[in-house]
């Protein structure tokens, strides 16, 4: 009974705590509908500058770009945070063609990237395909002198497309040292999208410095739809020419902007995405999308006048797609300085229509929030679920178990464009794109005068 009666007394408190918070959201939404910067701050960042490899020119553009916006935007303390980073270049065109057919020579180009941190190469070999590693692992001995192609395909089964990201990226991480192992000369792998176009896909490869370091490429699909028929009643030779190349670890920097808490000044909560992308296309969706989304919401909270509990650090990460040294300097940097970091959202998986968001936290933690769920409805947001984080944060959690979340934009779309020539900002919507801003700012404002 008394039970009931607190329940009673406290309920109009509770009633007008969720109605003021949803208040707020809404002037929040409001204004990022009609005012938001972030889609203009993309159309620069990709139009203006381009591609942002790690230690490239336009990288650094982009480093001192991103730091002017977090001036206007109004962050109270900007810095730029010194990191270490690969320094990993493409070089000339990648060719891959086919050379021979059962013998008569021919020069079939096919769409194809070398992957991101291979080295150079000019073979020419006949090649071998395999549909996954447990067909390649029973016909070893016949690898040796071969080109070795891994057409494993997107499971198209997964609603959730990264799953099926995470189940072909095997053969792109380790695929060209497992061949190089058995004295294969050169590995192609299907491009890991479930898209119907013919884009080659590049992404982040490692050697294994026990064996070669053989070249390695990814082909488009419809590429590798017509060279797996090939193989499989014909005798085909194929050449891999690429040039990638190490040259001197590079200088990088984080851009860092700050908030300062009204009453925990020392307790962090961190909002980010990675400022670099990859040397092809533009990085509009990977990971333009997720540093105007940051900027956004630091806009936003300076617009609206709002005072956080904790300070708030918007962070543009460095060098995440092929070493994440932006990442890991951010958190030794926190435990250097002893810095209490209470929570970390990154968004890096697009710019398309919120569903939800994914937690690296306890189910008790996960359960609690849930009555977050009606205030971020409206915006788009359907489920707040154990399993989420990002590159970037992660190390946070290692160091410091610090709760994790992580933006979930619709993926259907986003295998189509990521990593290939096709991510550009014509690719973005500019309504997907401050949708996603809107509940990242909901929820960070809810973790700031809740807590977890």
């Amino acid at each position: 009974m008394k039970k009931i009666i607190l329940l009673f007394c406290f309920s109009p408190f509770i009633n007008y705590a969720q109605n003021s918070d949803s208040l707020f959201i809404k002037k929040m939404s409001d204004d990022i509908m009609q005012n938001g910067k972030a889609y203009e701050w993309l159309h620069h960042l990709t139009k203006k500058i381009g591609n942002r490899l790690t230690g490239s020119d336009a990288y650094n553009k982009a480093v001192e770009w991103g730091k002017l916006i977090m001036q206007e935007a109004g962050a109270e303390n900007v810095f730029l945070q010194e990191c270490t980073a690969v320094n990993w270049k493409r070089g000339k065109n990648d060719i891959v063609a086919i050379t021979s057919l059962n013998n008569k020579k021919q020069t079939t180009k096919l769409n194809a990237f070398a992957l991101g941190n291979s080295m150079g190469g000019d073979v020419t070999a006949p090649i071998i395909a395999f549909n996954n590693y447990e067909e390649f692992e029973n016909k070893k001995d016949e690898v040796k002198d071969k080109i070795v192609f891994f057409n494993y395909p997107f499971n198209q089964t997964n609603i959730e497309t990264f799953l099926s990201y995470g189940e072909n990226g095997k053969y792109r991480y380790n695929g060209a040292s497992r061949v190089a192992k058995y004295g294969g000369l050169g590995c192609v792998i299907r491009s890991l999208s479930g898209s119907t176009d013919n884009f080659p896909h590049t992404g982040v490869m490692r050697y294994n410095d026990s064996f070669p370091k053989i070249p390695a490429a990814a082909l488009g699909l419809k590429d590798a739809d017509k060279l797996w028929e090939l193989c499989k009643t014909n005798n085909v030779s194929l050449n891999i020419n690429t040039h990638g190349s190490f040259n001197n670890e590079t200088i990088v920097h984080n851009v860092v902007g700050e908030i300062i808490g009204k009453e925990f000044p020392n307790e962090f909560i961190t909002i980010g995405g990675h400022l670099d992308s990859w040397d092809v296309g533009e990085g509009a969706h990977d990971d333009g999308a997720g540093c105007v989304q940051t900027m956004e919401i630091l806009r936003i909270f300076r617009a609206m006048n709002y005072q956080p509990k904790h300070s708030i650090r918007f962070v543009l990460f460095a060098n995440e797609e092929n070493g994440t040294s932006g990442g890991k300097q951010y958190a030794q940097e926190a435990e250097t300085k002893k810095e209490n970091h209470v929570f970390a959202l990154e968004s890096d998986a697009g710019g398309f229509t919120p569903r939800g968001f994914g937690f690296k936290m306890s189910d008790e933690k996960i359960k609690k929030i849930q009555n977050w769920l009606p205030l971020l409805q409206p915006y788009g947001t359907t489920f707040l679920r154990k399993g989420g984080g990002g590159a970037d944060i992660n190390p946070l959690n290692e160091k410091f178990k610090t709760p994790l979340s992580g933006l979930s934009p619709d993926s259907q779309r986003y295998f189509d464009l990521h990593h290939t020539d096709n991510d550009i900002f014509e690719n973005v919507n500019r309504r997907e794109l401050l949708l996603g801003a809107i509940n990242m700012a909901a929820l960070i404002y809810l973790v700031d005068k809740y807590g977890l």
